[in-house]
């Protein structure tokens, strides 16, 4: 069974050796890059030749299903430039692989942030669907917050091994994805005829916090923890916030005159 590494992306050329590096064992490797304009593409084709721009941006499914078309062999790991596989999850995959089960397979994610490895606050094991039959399963056309689907109803099944994810550079860049993704959740949301209340961002934004730091037992992962369920609650509110004043306010007068 023949394996291909995915990777979608956009600036990355911090991240993206470091990545690709882990990736040495797999048989393909397949990179779309949505227009970068920083070193990543030079990187990318020191480890493979497949390496496609698809600069007129859809969301994250179109992006991770055009790089799905690309493969030719049988079975996809998709993979973020800004994670990497532990030789422990290589040797996990490899064996899956070996045994020729027809499955979709979970791998347990441990990012990296603020200066610690996040095991709690309902962080890890975090486990994501990436290793599965190209000609099985693929990924939705959502904006954000893709996921694979599942059409034959395969099993589902865990993989040994972490897969790292230095997820946020500093508080800048964490604000940043923060505000990229709320913008395209409430775009999505408006666009299903969804609205949005403050009332609901600032409930969901408490719920989110306690949920985070006290079911999630996120006060063992220490300041980080802390500091992650206050972020997480902000970026909650943030969303419904911005759907509120897509759905719920009215544009600005044409000619700028508010009084007649």
């Amino acid at each position: 069974m023949s394996i291909a590494a995915v990777l979608i992306v956009k600036n990355e050329q911090d991240h993206l050796r470091a990545c690709l590096e882990t990736l040495f064992w797999v048989d393909e490797v397949v990179v779309v890059d949505a227009g970068s304009t920083d070193g990543t593409r030079e990187i990318a084709r020191e480890f493979t030749d497949r390496v496609v721009v698809e600069d007129d941006w859809q969301g994250f499914g179109i992006q991770r299903r055009r790089a799905e078309a690309l493969v030719t062999s049988d079975w996809i790991l998709m993979v973020d430039a800004d994670e990497r596989v532990t030789p422990a999850l290589r040797e996990s995959i490899q064996a899956a692989l070996s045994e020729g089960a027809m499955a979709i397979y979970t791998l347990p994610r441990l990012s990296w942030c603020f200066g610690a490895f996040i095991r709690h606050s309902g962080w890890y094991p975090d486990r994501v669907a990436r290793l599965y039959p190209r000609s099985r399963a693929g990924y939705n056309a959502a904006l954000v917050h893709e996921k694979l689907e599942n059409p034959e109803d395969l099993p589902v099944r865990p993989l040994e091994g972490d897969l790292l994810h230095y997820t946020y550079r500093d508080l800048r860049h964490y604000l940043e994805k923060s505000a990229h993704y709320a913008q395209a959740w409430a775009e999505q949301r408006a666009a299903r005829g969804k609205r949005g209340s403050l009332a609901a961002g600032i409930g969901h934004g408490i719920g989110c916090f306690l949920r985070m730091y006290l079911l999630k037992a996120g006060f063992l992962d220490g300041r980080q923890g802390l500091l992650l369920a206050l972020l997480s609650a902000h970026s909650t509110f943030a969303k419904y916030a911005d759907l509120w004043i897509r759905t719920r306010t009215s544009p600005p007068p044409e000619d700028g005159v508010t009084d007649r």
